[in-house]
């Protein structure tokens, strides 16, 4: 932890609130596949851990901080919706919103700092971690519905967890046949790709790693405008994890399909009856790298 840091953290999270949360990880996206092309390339600058996880995209001070001026600029009536991702919060035109968003930018360095000192290597996944709790104190601080949501009458005739009507989060990947093929896929690709990779030095690790990943992040660009679009980065990750920690692809797939489940049922739980936004995928990153650190 560093005070220069510290500072820049706060730079992050004001623009990533003045970008809004989703535009905001697609960077993310874009900087991760650069970095792995300087590990391919021999660079010595840890692009990943510094910019795409860092004080400049990091999802926990950029994506988080878009998250929290949302919802702060929906609990002071500028925003009509405070569990909106997409939207620009410098279009509010209210400075104190992405106030807000560097304030939790400062938050999410904190919280990282704080883990990555006291967790064990590889414990879990302390960024996606951060924007869980992140997400969740921005619901506590600027939401009415309590971190586990509210129930609509409509939503209690049909269940807590059977999405419907406004209460779902991305329709077209919620049934269970879709959530399976689309991980299968997704999973498959990932963690072939990361054993190719670290086959041939473990020094690639980061590239090995994280580009299904950052593949997954940067098509998110196409959900931005509309398109129906997977959301598959908690597949991905988990299943390049797997695949290399047990040097297996199947593991791998298996692992990146339970992810893909384990993000509908966050999505359920916390997400679909909230009003601000708590991120389905980072909730099933983080619980399935603790699991694989159980594992393995």
């Amino acid at each position: 932890m560093d005070f220069a840091t510290l500072l820049a953290s706060f730079g992050g999270g004001v623009f990533g609130a003045a970008l809004g949360a989703l535009p905001a990880f697609v960077f993310t996206g874009f900087a991760v596949l650069a970095g792995a092309a300087a590990v391919l390339g021999g660079s010595s600058f840890d692009f990943i851990s510094n910019v795409a996880f860092g004080p400049v995209f990091g999802p926990h001070i950029a994506f988080s901080g878009g998250v929290a001026a949302a919802a702060y600029a929906a609990k002071k009536g500028i925003h009509e919706a405070g569990k909106d991702i997409v939207s620009g919060g410098a279009g509010f035109n209210d400075p104190m919103s992405l106030l807000v968003g560097g304030l939790f930018g400062i938050l999410g360095y904190l919280l990282v700092s704080i883990f990555n000192t006291i967790f064990p290597a590889g414990f879990t996944d302390n960024v996606a971690l951060t924007v869980f709790l992140s997400n969740t104190i921005t619901r506590v601080t600027f939401g009415k519905t309590g971190v586990f949501g509210t129930l609509s009458e409509e939503a209690k005739a049909r269940g807590r967890f059977t999405p419907g009507g406004n209460e779902v989060w991305l329709p077209h990947q919620q049934d269970f046949g879709q959530i399976f093929i689309i991980s299968l896929g997704v999973s498959l690709v990932a963690a072939w790709y990361a054993l190719a990779v670290i086959g041939v030095d473990q020094a690639y690790f980061p590239a090995a790693a994280f580009v299904g990943f950052g593949i997954s992040a940067a098509s998110l660009i196409l959900l931005c405008i509309g398109t129906n679009v997977p959301v598959t980065h908690h597949m991905t990750i988990i299943a390049s994890l797997s695949a290399i920690a047990s040097g297996s692809l199947v593991v791998g797939v298996i692992m990146g399909i339970i992810s893909g489940f384990l993000g509908e049922l966050a999505s359920r739980t916390f997400f679909i009856h909230g009003d601000t936004h708590i991120d389905p995928p980072a909730t099933a990153i983080f619980i399935m790298t603790f699991l694989l650190w159980v594992i393995f």
